[in-house]
């Protein structure tokens, strides 16, 4: 299963919230997070029922596959907590994702209204969008953190790259698609100065000002920013019909006028065009370096996991097991002499989440983004669905 999908089964699978008064267990310290045995639970419980849904499996081997998934459950969310700590502290946005992923559930439920989407969530969950909404935020996190930190031990030769290609270009035929950047305004605040800042900018690039400098300076948008704006590439279908209307059969360079959006207004470039039928080396070469480096990274994921377990402060409560610790680190609970339940109130735990603001929705997929645009991504069914699921 993929780590997407995984994220949403934890999500609808998620039990309804007990009464606030109920205490719950802290069983693992992670510097300064917690996790509780109801989240424990809920994660083995997932894990299970993944494992037990699969009809392919003979009952031996279900067994066999319970018995190691259950010994990871605990590993993996320390490995997630850890991930997430290390994405905040390296200031990585995510937001983007979060919010696509999220208009990508409305549309699949014909849900139209972000109202109706917190009473569908609620309904089948029993508990806030938000903390679903903070699932997706960790699940793509890890993933990015994963992909930076891990990605840049991977190397992939150009020449391994030119024979893959050569060996399988029937894998590469595509439809007709554009590369696009963008630089997004945001309404927030004082709408009638943001109007004109939008104007300002959208007549210095229209005059040849650098778009990706623009973008860089002006851009609401904190995922795309620091790339230039660079938002990737897109296929037929897979953007608004108002925005493909307004980008394709454009030429390179084009920059479309305003383009109100539900969070701001939008400016687009066409960075590039691609023609339907066999893609260029260029258009698949970092989905290409993608495929080849996916089984390289599994033994780099663990090691640096067990780097940040080196770098962190962790503790376990007796009768749980991290089957990631490093040898030679203790994770010993720091009060053995008084191992009376260590509890809190779910109440509490919801004041002291840290609540992230939704800050920006990029307004273009509809669907999922072009493998191109999330080659350096698609390590992500080793990364993040080995590890930090």
């Amino acid at each position: 299963m993929k780590p997407l999908q995984s994220l949403a089964a934890l999500a609808i699978a998620a039990p309804l919230l007990a009464d606030v008064s109920i205490l719950e267990e802290i069983i693992v310290k992670v510097n300064a997070n917690i996790l509780l045995r109801s989240e424990y639970d809920r994660a083995l419980e997932l894990s299970r029922s993944e494992v037990e849904s699969d009809q392919t499996l003979s009952d031996a081997d279900r067994e066999t596959l319970l018995d190691a998934r259950s010994k990871d459950v605990l590993r993996d969310m320390i490995d997630q907590r850890l991930l997430v700590q290390k994405g905040e502290e390296l200031g990585i946005s995510v937001e983007a994702q979060v919010l696509n992923q999220r208009d990508t559930i409305m549309e699949r439920n014909g849900i139209e209204t972000t109202d109706e989407f917190e009473a569908w969530v609620l309904e089948r969950t029993g508990e806030p969008a938000e903390d679903l909404m903070d699932r997706m935020r960790e699940n793509f996190l890890s993933q990015a953190v994963l992909g930076q930190e891990v990605g840049r031990r991977v190397i992939v030769s150009r020449e391994d790259i030119e024979a893959y290609y050569e060996e399988h270009k029937s894998e590469f035929v595509r439809s007709e698609g554009v590369r696009l950047s963008q630089i997004l305004i945001s309404l927030e605040g004082d709408e009638e100065a943001q109007r004109k800042e939008a104007s300002d900018v959208h007549e210095r690039v229209q005059r040849g000002e650098p778009f990706a400098e623009m973008a860089r300076r002006f851009s609401d948008d904190l995922a795309t920013k620091e790339l230039g704006g660079d938002i990737g590439i897109y296929r037929r279908g897979m953007l608004r019909e108002e925005i493909e209307n307004a980008v394709f059969d454009k030429g390179q360079g084009h920059i479309t006028e305003l383009i109100e959006v539900p969070n701001g207004l939008l400016i687009l470039r066409v960075d590039q065009n691609f023609r339907e039928g066999l893609a260029e080396l260029e258009e698949v070469q970092e989905e290409i370096r993608a495929t080849i480096s996916a089984p390289l990274f599994q033994p780099e994921i663990r090691k640096y996991l067990s780097e940040l377990r080196l770098e962190s402060y962790i503790e376990i409560r007796p009768g749980y097991a991290d089957s990631g610790a490093v040898e030679g680190i203790s994770t010993a609970w720091s009060d053995p002499s008084r191992l009376a339940p260590l509890t809190t109130t779910r109440e509490e735990v919801i004041k002291a989440r840290p609540r992230k603001r939704v800050l920006w929705m990029v307004p273009l997929p509809r669907g999922k983004v072009d493998d191109d645009r999330n080659a350096d991504d698609d390590a992500e069914p080793v990364a993040a669905g080995a590890s930090a699921s």
